[in-house]
């Protein structure tokens, strides 16, 4: 496993847990943070014994977005890190989900500030959970600034237009009721389980076929924009080689004799 001073990554099982861990900062996104997380998504990618992926924060908080004094002028730590960007340009918006999007289903499990780039970073995961006090928000225009990590683009396909519209355009924070409340975020626990709540939700998924999953994963992204018709089509073409596998035949087997089935990805 790989991980850096400022990201953290463990086992739960089958499910790969990255922790953003600059608490000081509120999780602030620094150099050695997005190397980080970029590392860990290429790690779920090719190892096929982890099956889900959740996303956190360390210190009560999730992510309070890009380190703005480093986009001053005034230094990012980590420069050890900076022949990774030289090589891979490209890897911070990989590292932010912008220009990446991992195999295996990523929940994200929010706890305290989740803003501006937190909440971009949120945008590219699969299922959200969220603790009752955290926060939300994409405060970039209060600051001069553009939510350039996809928000202008995902926003709107994730929620109604109108509150994607005005949470772009105001600033504003929000409660976790109330991304709740509009579809930002799925889940809203009790203060300091929302990890708890995610990991759950990750044994749910483990359980299941992981080549079903990834393919049921992949098609869900792959329609959003097409038409019925093309949507339904490319559906068949993702869906009907899983029947062909070993595992959808052990699946049926062990529903039919009742017990737990044994996936082996094949």
């Amino acid at each position: 496993m790989g991980g850096t001073e400022h990201l953290t990554v463990q086992r739960e099982g089958a499910t790969l847990v990255l922790t953003l861990n600059r608490p000081e900062a509120k999780n602030a996104l620094s150099l050695p943070m997005l190397v980080g997380l970029y590392d860990g998504w290429i790690e779920a990618d090719e190892d096929d014994a982890i099956r889900s992926i959740v996303l956190t924060g360390a210190g009560g908080s999730f992510c309070a977005g890009m380190d703005l004094k480093a986009l001053a002028g005034r230094g990012m730590e980590g420069e050890q890190y900076r022949d990774r960007l030289k090589a891979d340009p490209d890897l911070h918006w990989k590292a932010m989900l912008r220009h990446h999007r991992p195999r295996k289903p990523v929940i994200a499990a929010v706890e305290g500030y989740c803003v501006a780039g937190g909440t971009e970073i949120l945008q590219g995961t699969d299922i959200r959970v969220a603790g009752a006090s955290a926060t939300f928000g994409l405060f970039e225009v209060r600051r001069g600034l553009f939510p350039i990590g996809g928000s202008t683009v995902r926003l709107q396909r994730q929620i109604p237009r109108t509150h994607a519209l005005e949470m772009l355009l105001t600033g504003r924070p929000y409660s976790a009721e109330e991304a709740a409340g509009i579809g930002l975020i799925g889940h809203v626990v009790p203060d300091g389980t929302a990890l708890d709540k995610a990991l759950a939700v990750a044994e749910q998924i483990n359980a299941c076929g992981p080549l079903a999953v990834e393919a049921v994963k992949a098609s869900v992204y792959e329609t959003a924009e097409l038409s019925e018709t093309d949507g339904l089509a490319a559906e068949l073409r993702r869906g009907w080689p899983v029947f062909d596998t070993a595992d959808a035949k052990e699946g049926s087997r062990a529903f039919t004799e009742k017990r737990p089935p044994v996936y082996r990805r094949a």
